[in-house]
């Protein structure tokens, strides 16, 4: 949809895998969380990589802590050009390796170079497994432009504030990209499950939810057999949404797969 002097009206989500997420808000171009290489660590991807033409672009990256699944320096560096927007803790360490980035705060701010869009840091559940010299300083985000607000969850538990969200960002929420798992059988603390996934949506009440943070990354070693987990979070988050949270339409993308675009309200 087009306005005006040929501004771009409209929002689009394509999920790159994992935590990886290409919005675009009326022009405006944001990644979230980039993992763009085939391994990182012990972790090794199921789904291909993104190619660099699924992040060109970018106006700028959203990185929501410094766990390697979420705060990979090679990605970055892919990318140098491109501002990264982070709690000030995580900006900073992220300078400090000569990554140009800048620390927001829960104030409203417009991304740079954008035109409306505007950003701000909502807190996040997710403070378990520290990395030595990576601070644990774990945020989402609320975006927000004339066609609609996102929220970005991060990694995540439930929290209490999240019934606050809705208020923070305006009136309902039009798209939330929630977490559902992780990259092993098994999750640890500050995380979400499927079945914790869809409450928190009975709780927020988006109007669509693009479930991502699964069926993407494994450990090294495991059996390649045996991956029903990677893929049993999708069905059974599907089912729970619809009993807990029906409000709320299910947006169900494949990694790297097509984007899907917000339909008018």
């Amino acid at each position: 949809m087009a306005c005006g002097a040929g501004r771009i009206v409209v929002i689009d989500v394509r999920w790159l895998g994992h935590s990886t997420v290409v919005i675009d808000l009326d022009g405006t171009r944001v990644l979230t969380d980039p993992l763009l290489r085939n391994h990182v660590g012990l972790l090794r991807r199921v789904t291909p990589p993104p190619r660099a033409a699924d992040w060109s672009g970018v106006d700028a990256i959203l990185l929501s802590h410094l766990h390697l699944d979420h705060a990979d320096v090679a990605s970055l560096r892919l990318l140098p050009e491109t501002p990264v927007l982070a709690s000030a803790n995580v900006a900073n360490w992220l300078s400090d390796r000569g990554i140009g980035s800048a620390g927001i705060s829960s104030d409203w701010q417009r991304i740079p170079g954008s035109g409306a869009t505007e950003v701000r840091l909502v807190p996040a559940e997710h403070h378990a497994r520290p990395l030595p010299g990576r601070p644990i300083d774990a945020h989402g985000f609320l975006l927000r432009c004339p066609s609609g607000t996102v929220w970005f969850a991060g990694d995540t538990a439930d929290y209490p504030e999240m019934e606050h969200l809705a208020e923070w960002a305006g009136g309902r929420i039009d798209v939330v990209l929630l977490p559902i798992h992780g990259w092993g059988p098994r999750l640890s603390a500050g995380h979400l499950d499927a079945v914790g996934a869809a409450k928190v949506c009975r709780v927020v009440r988006p109007r669509f939810v693009v479930p991502i943070h699964y069926g993407t990354l494994h450990a090294v070693g495991l059996n390649l057999r045996r991956l029903d987990w990677m893929h049993s979070p999708a069905e059974l988050f599907a089912s729970s949404l619809t009993a807990v949270a029906p409000d709320t339409s299910l947006v169900q993308l494949a990694a790297t797969g097509p984007g899907w675009q917000l339909p008018a309200a």
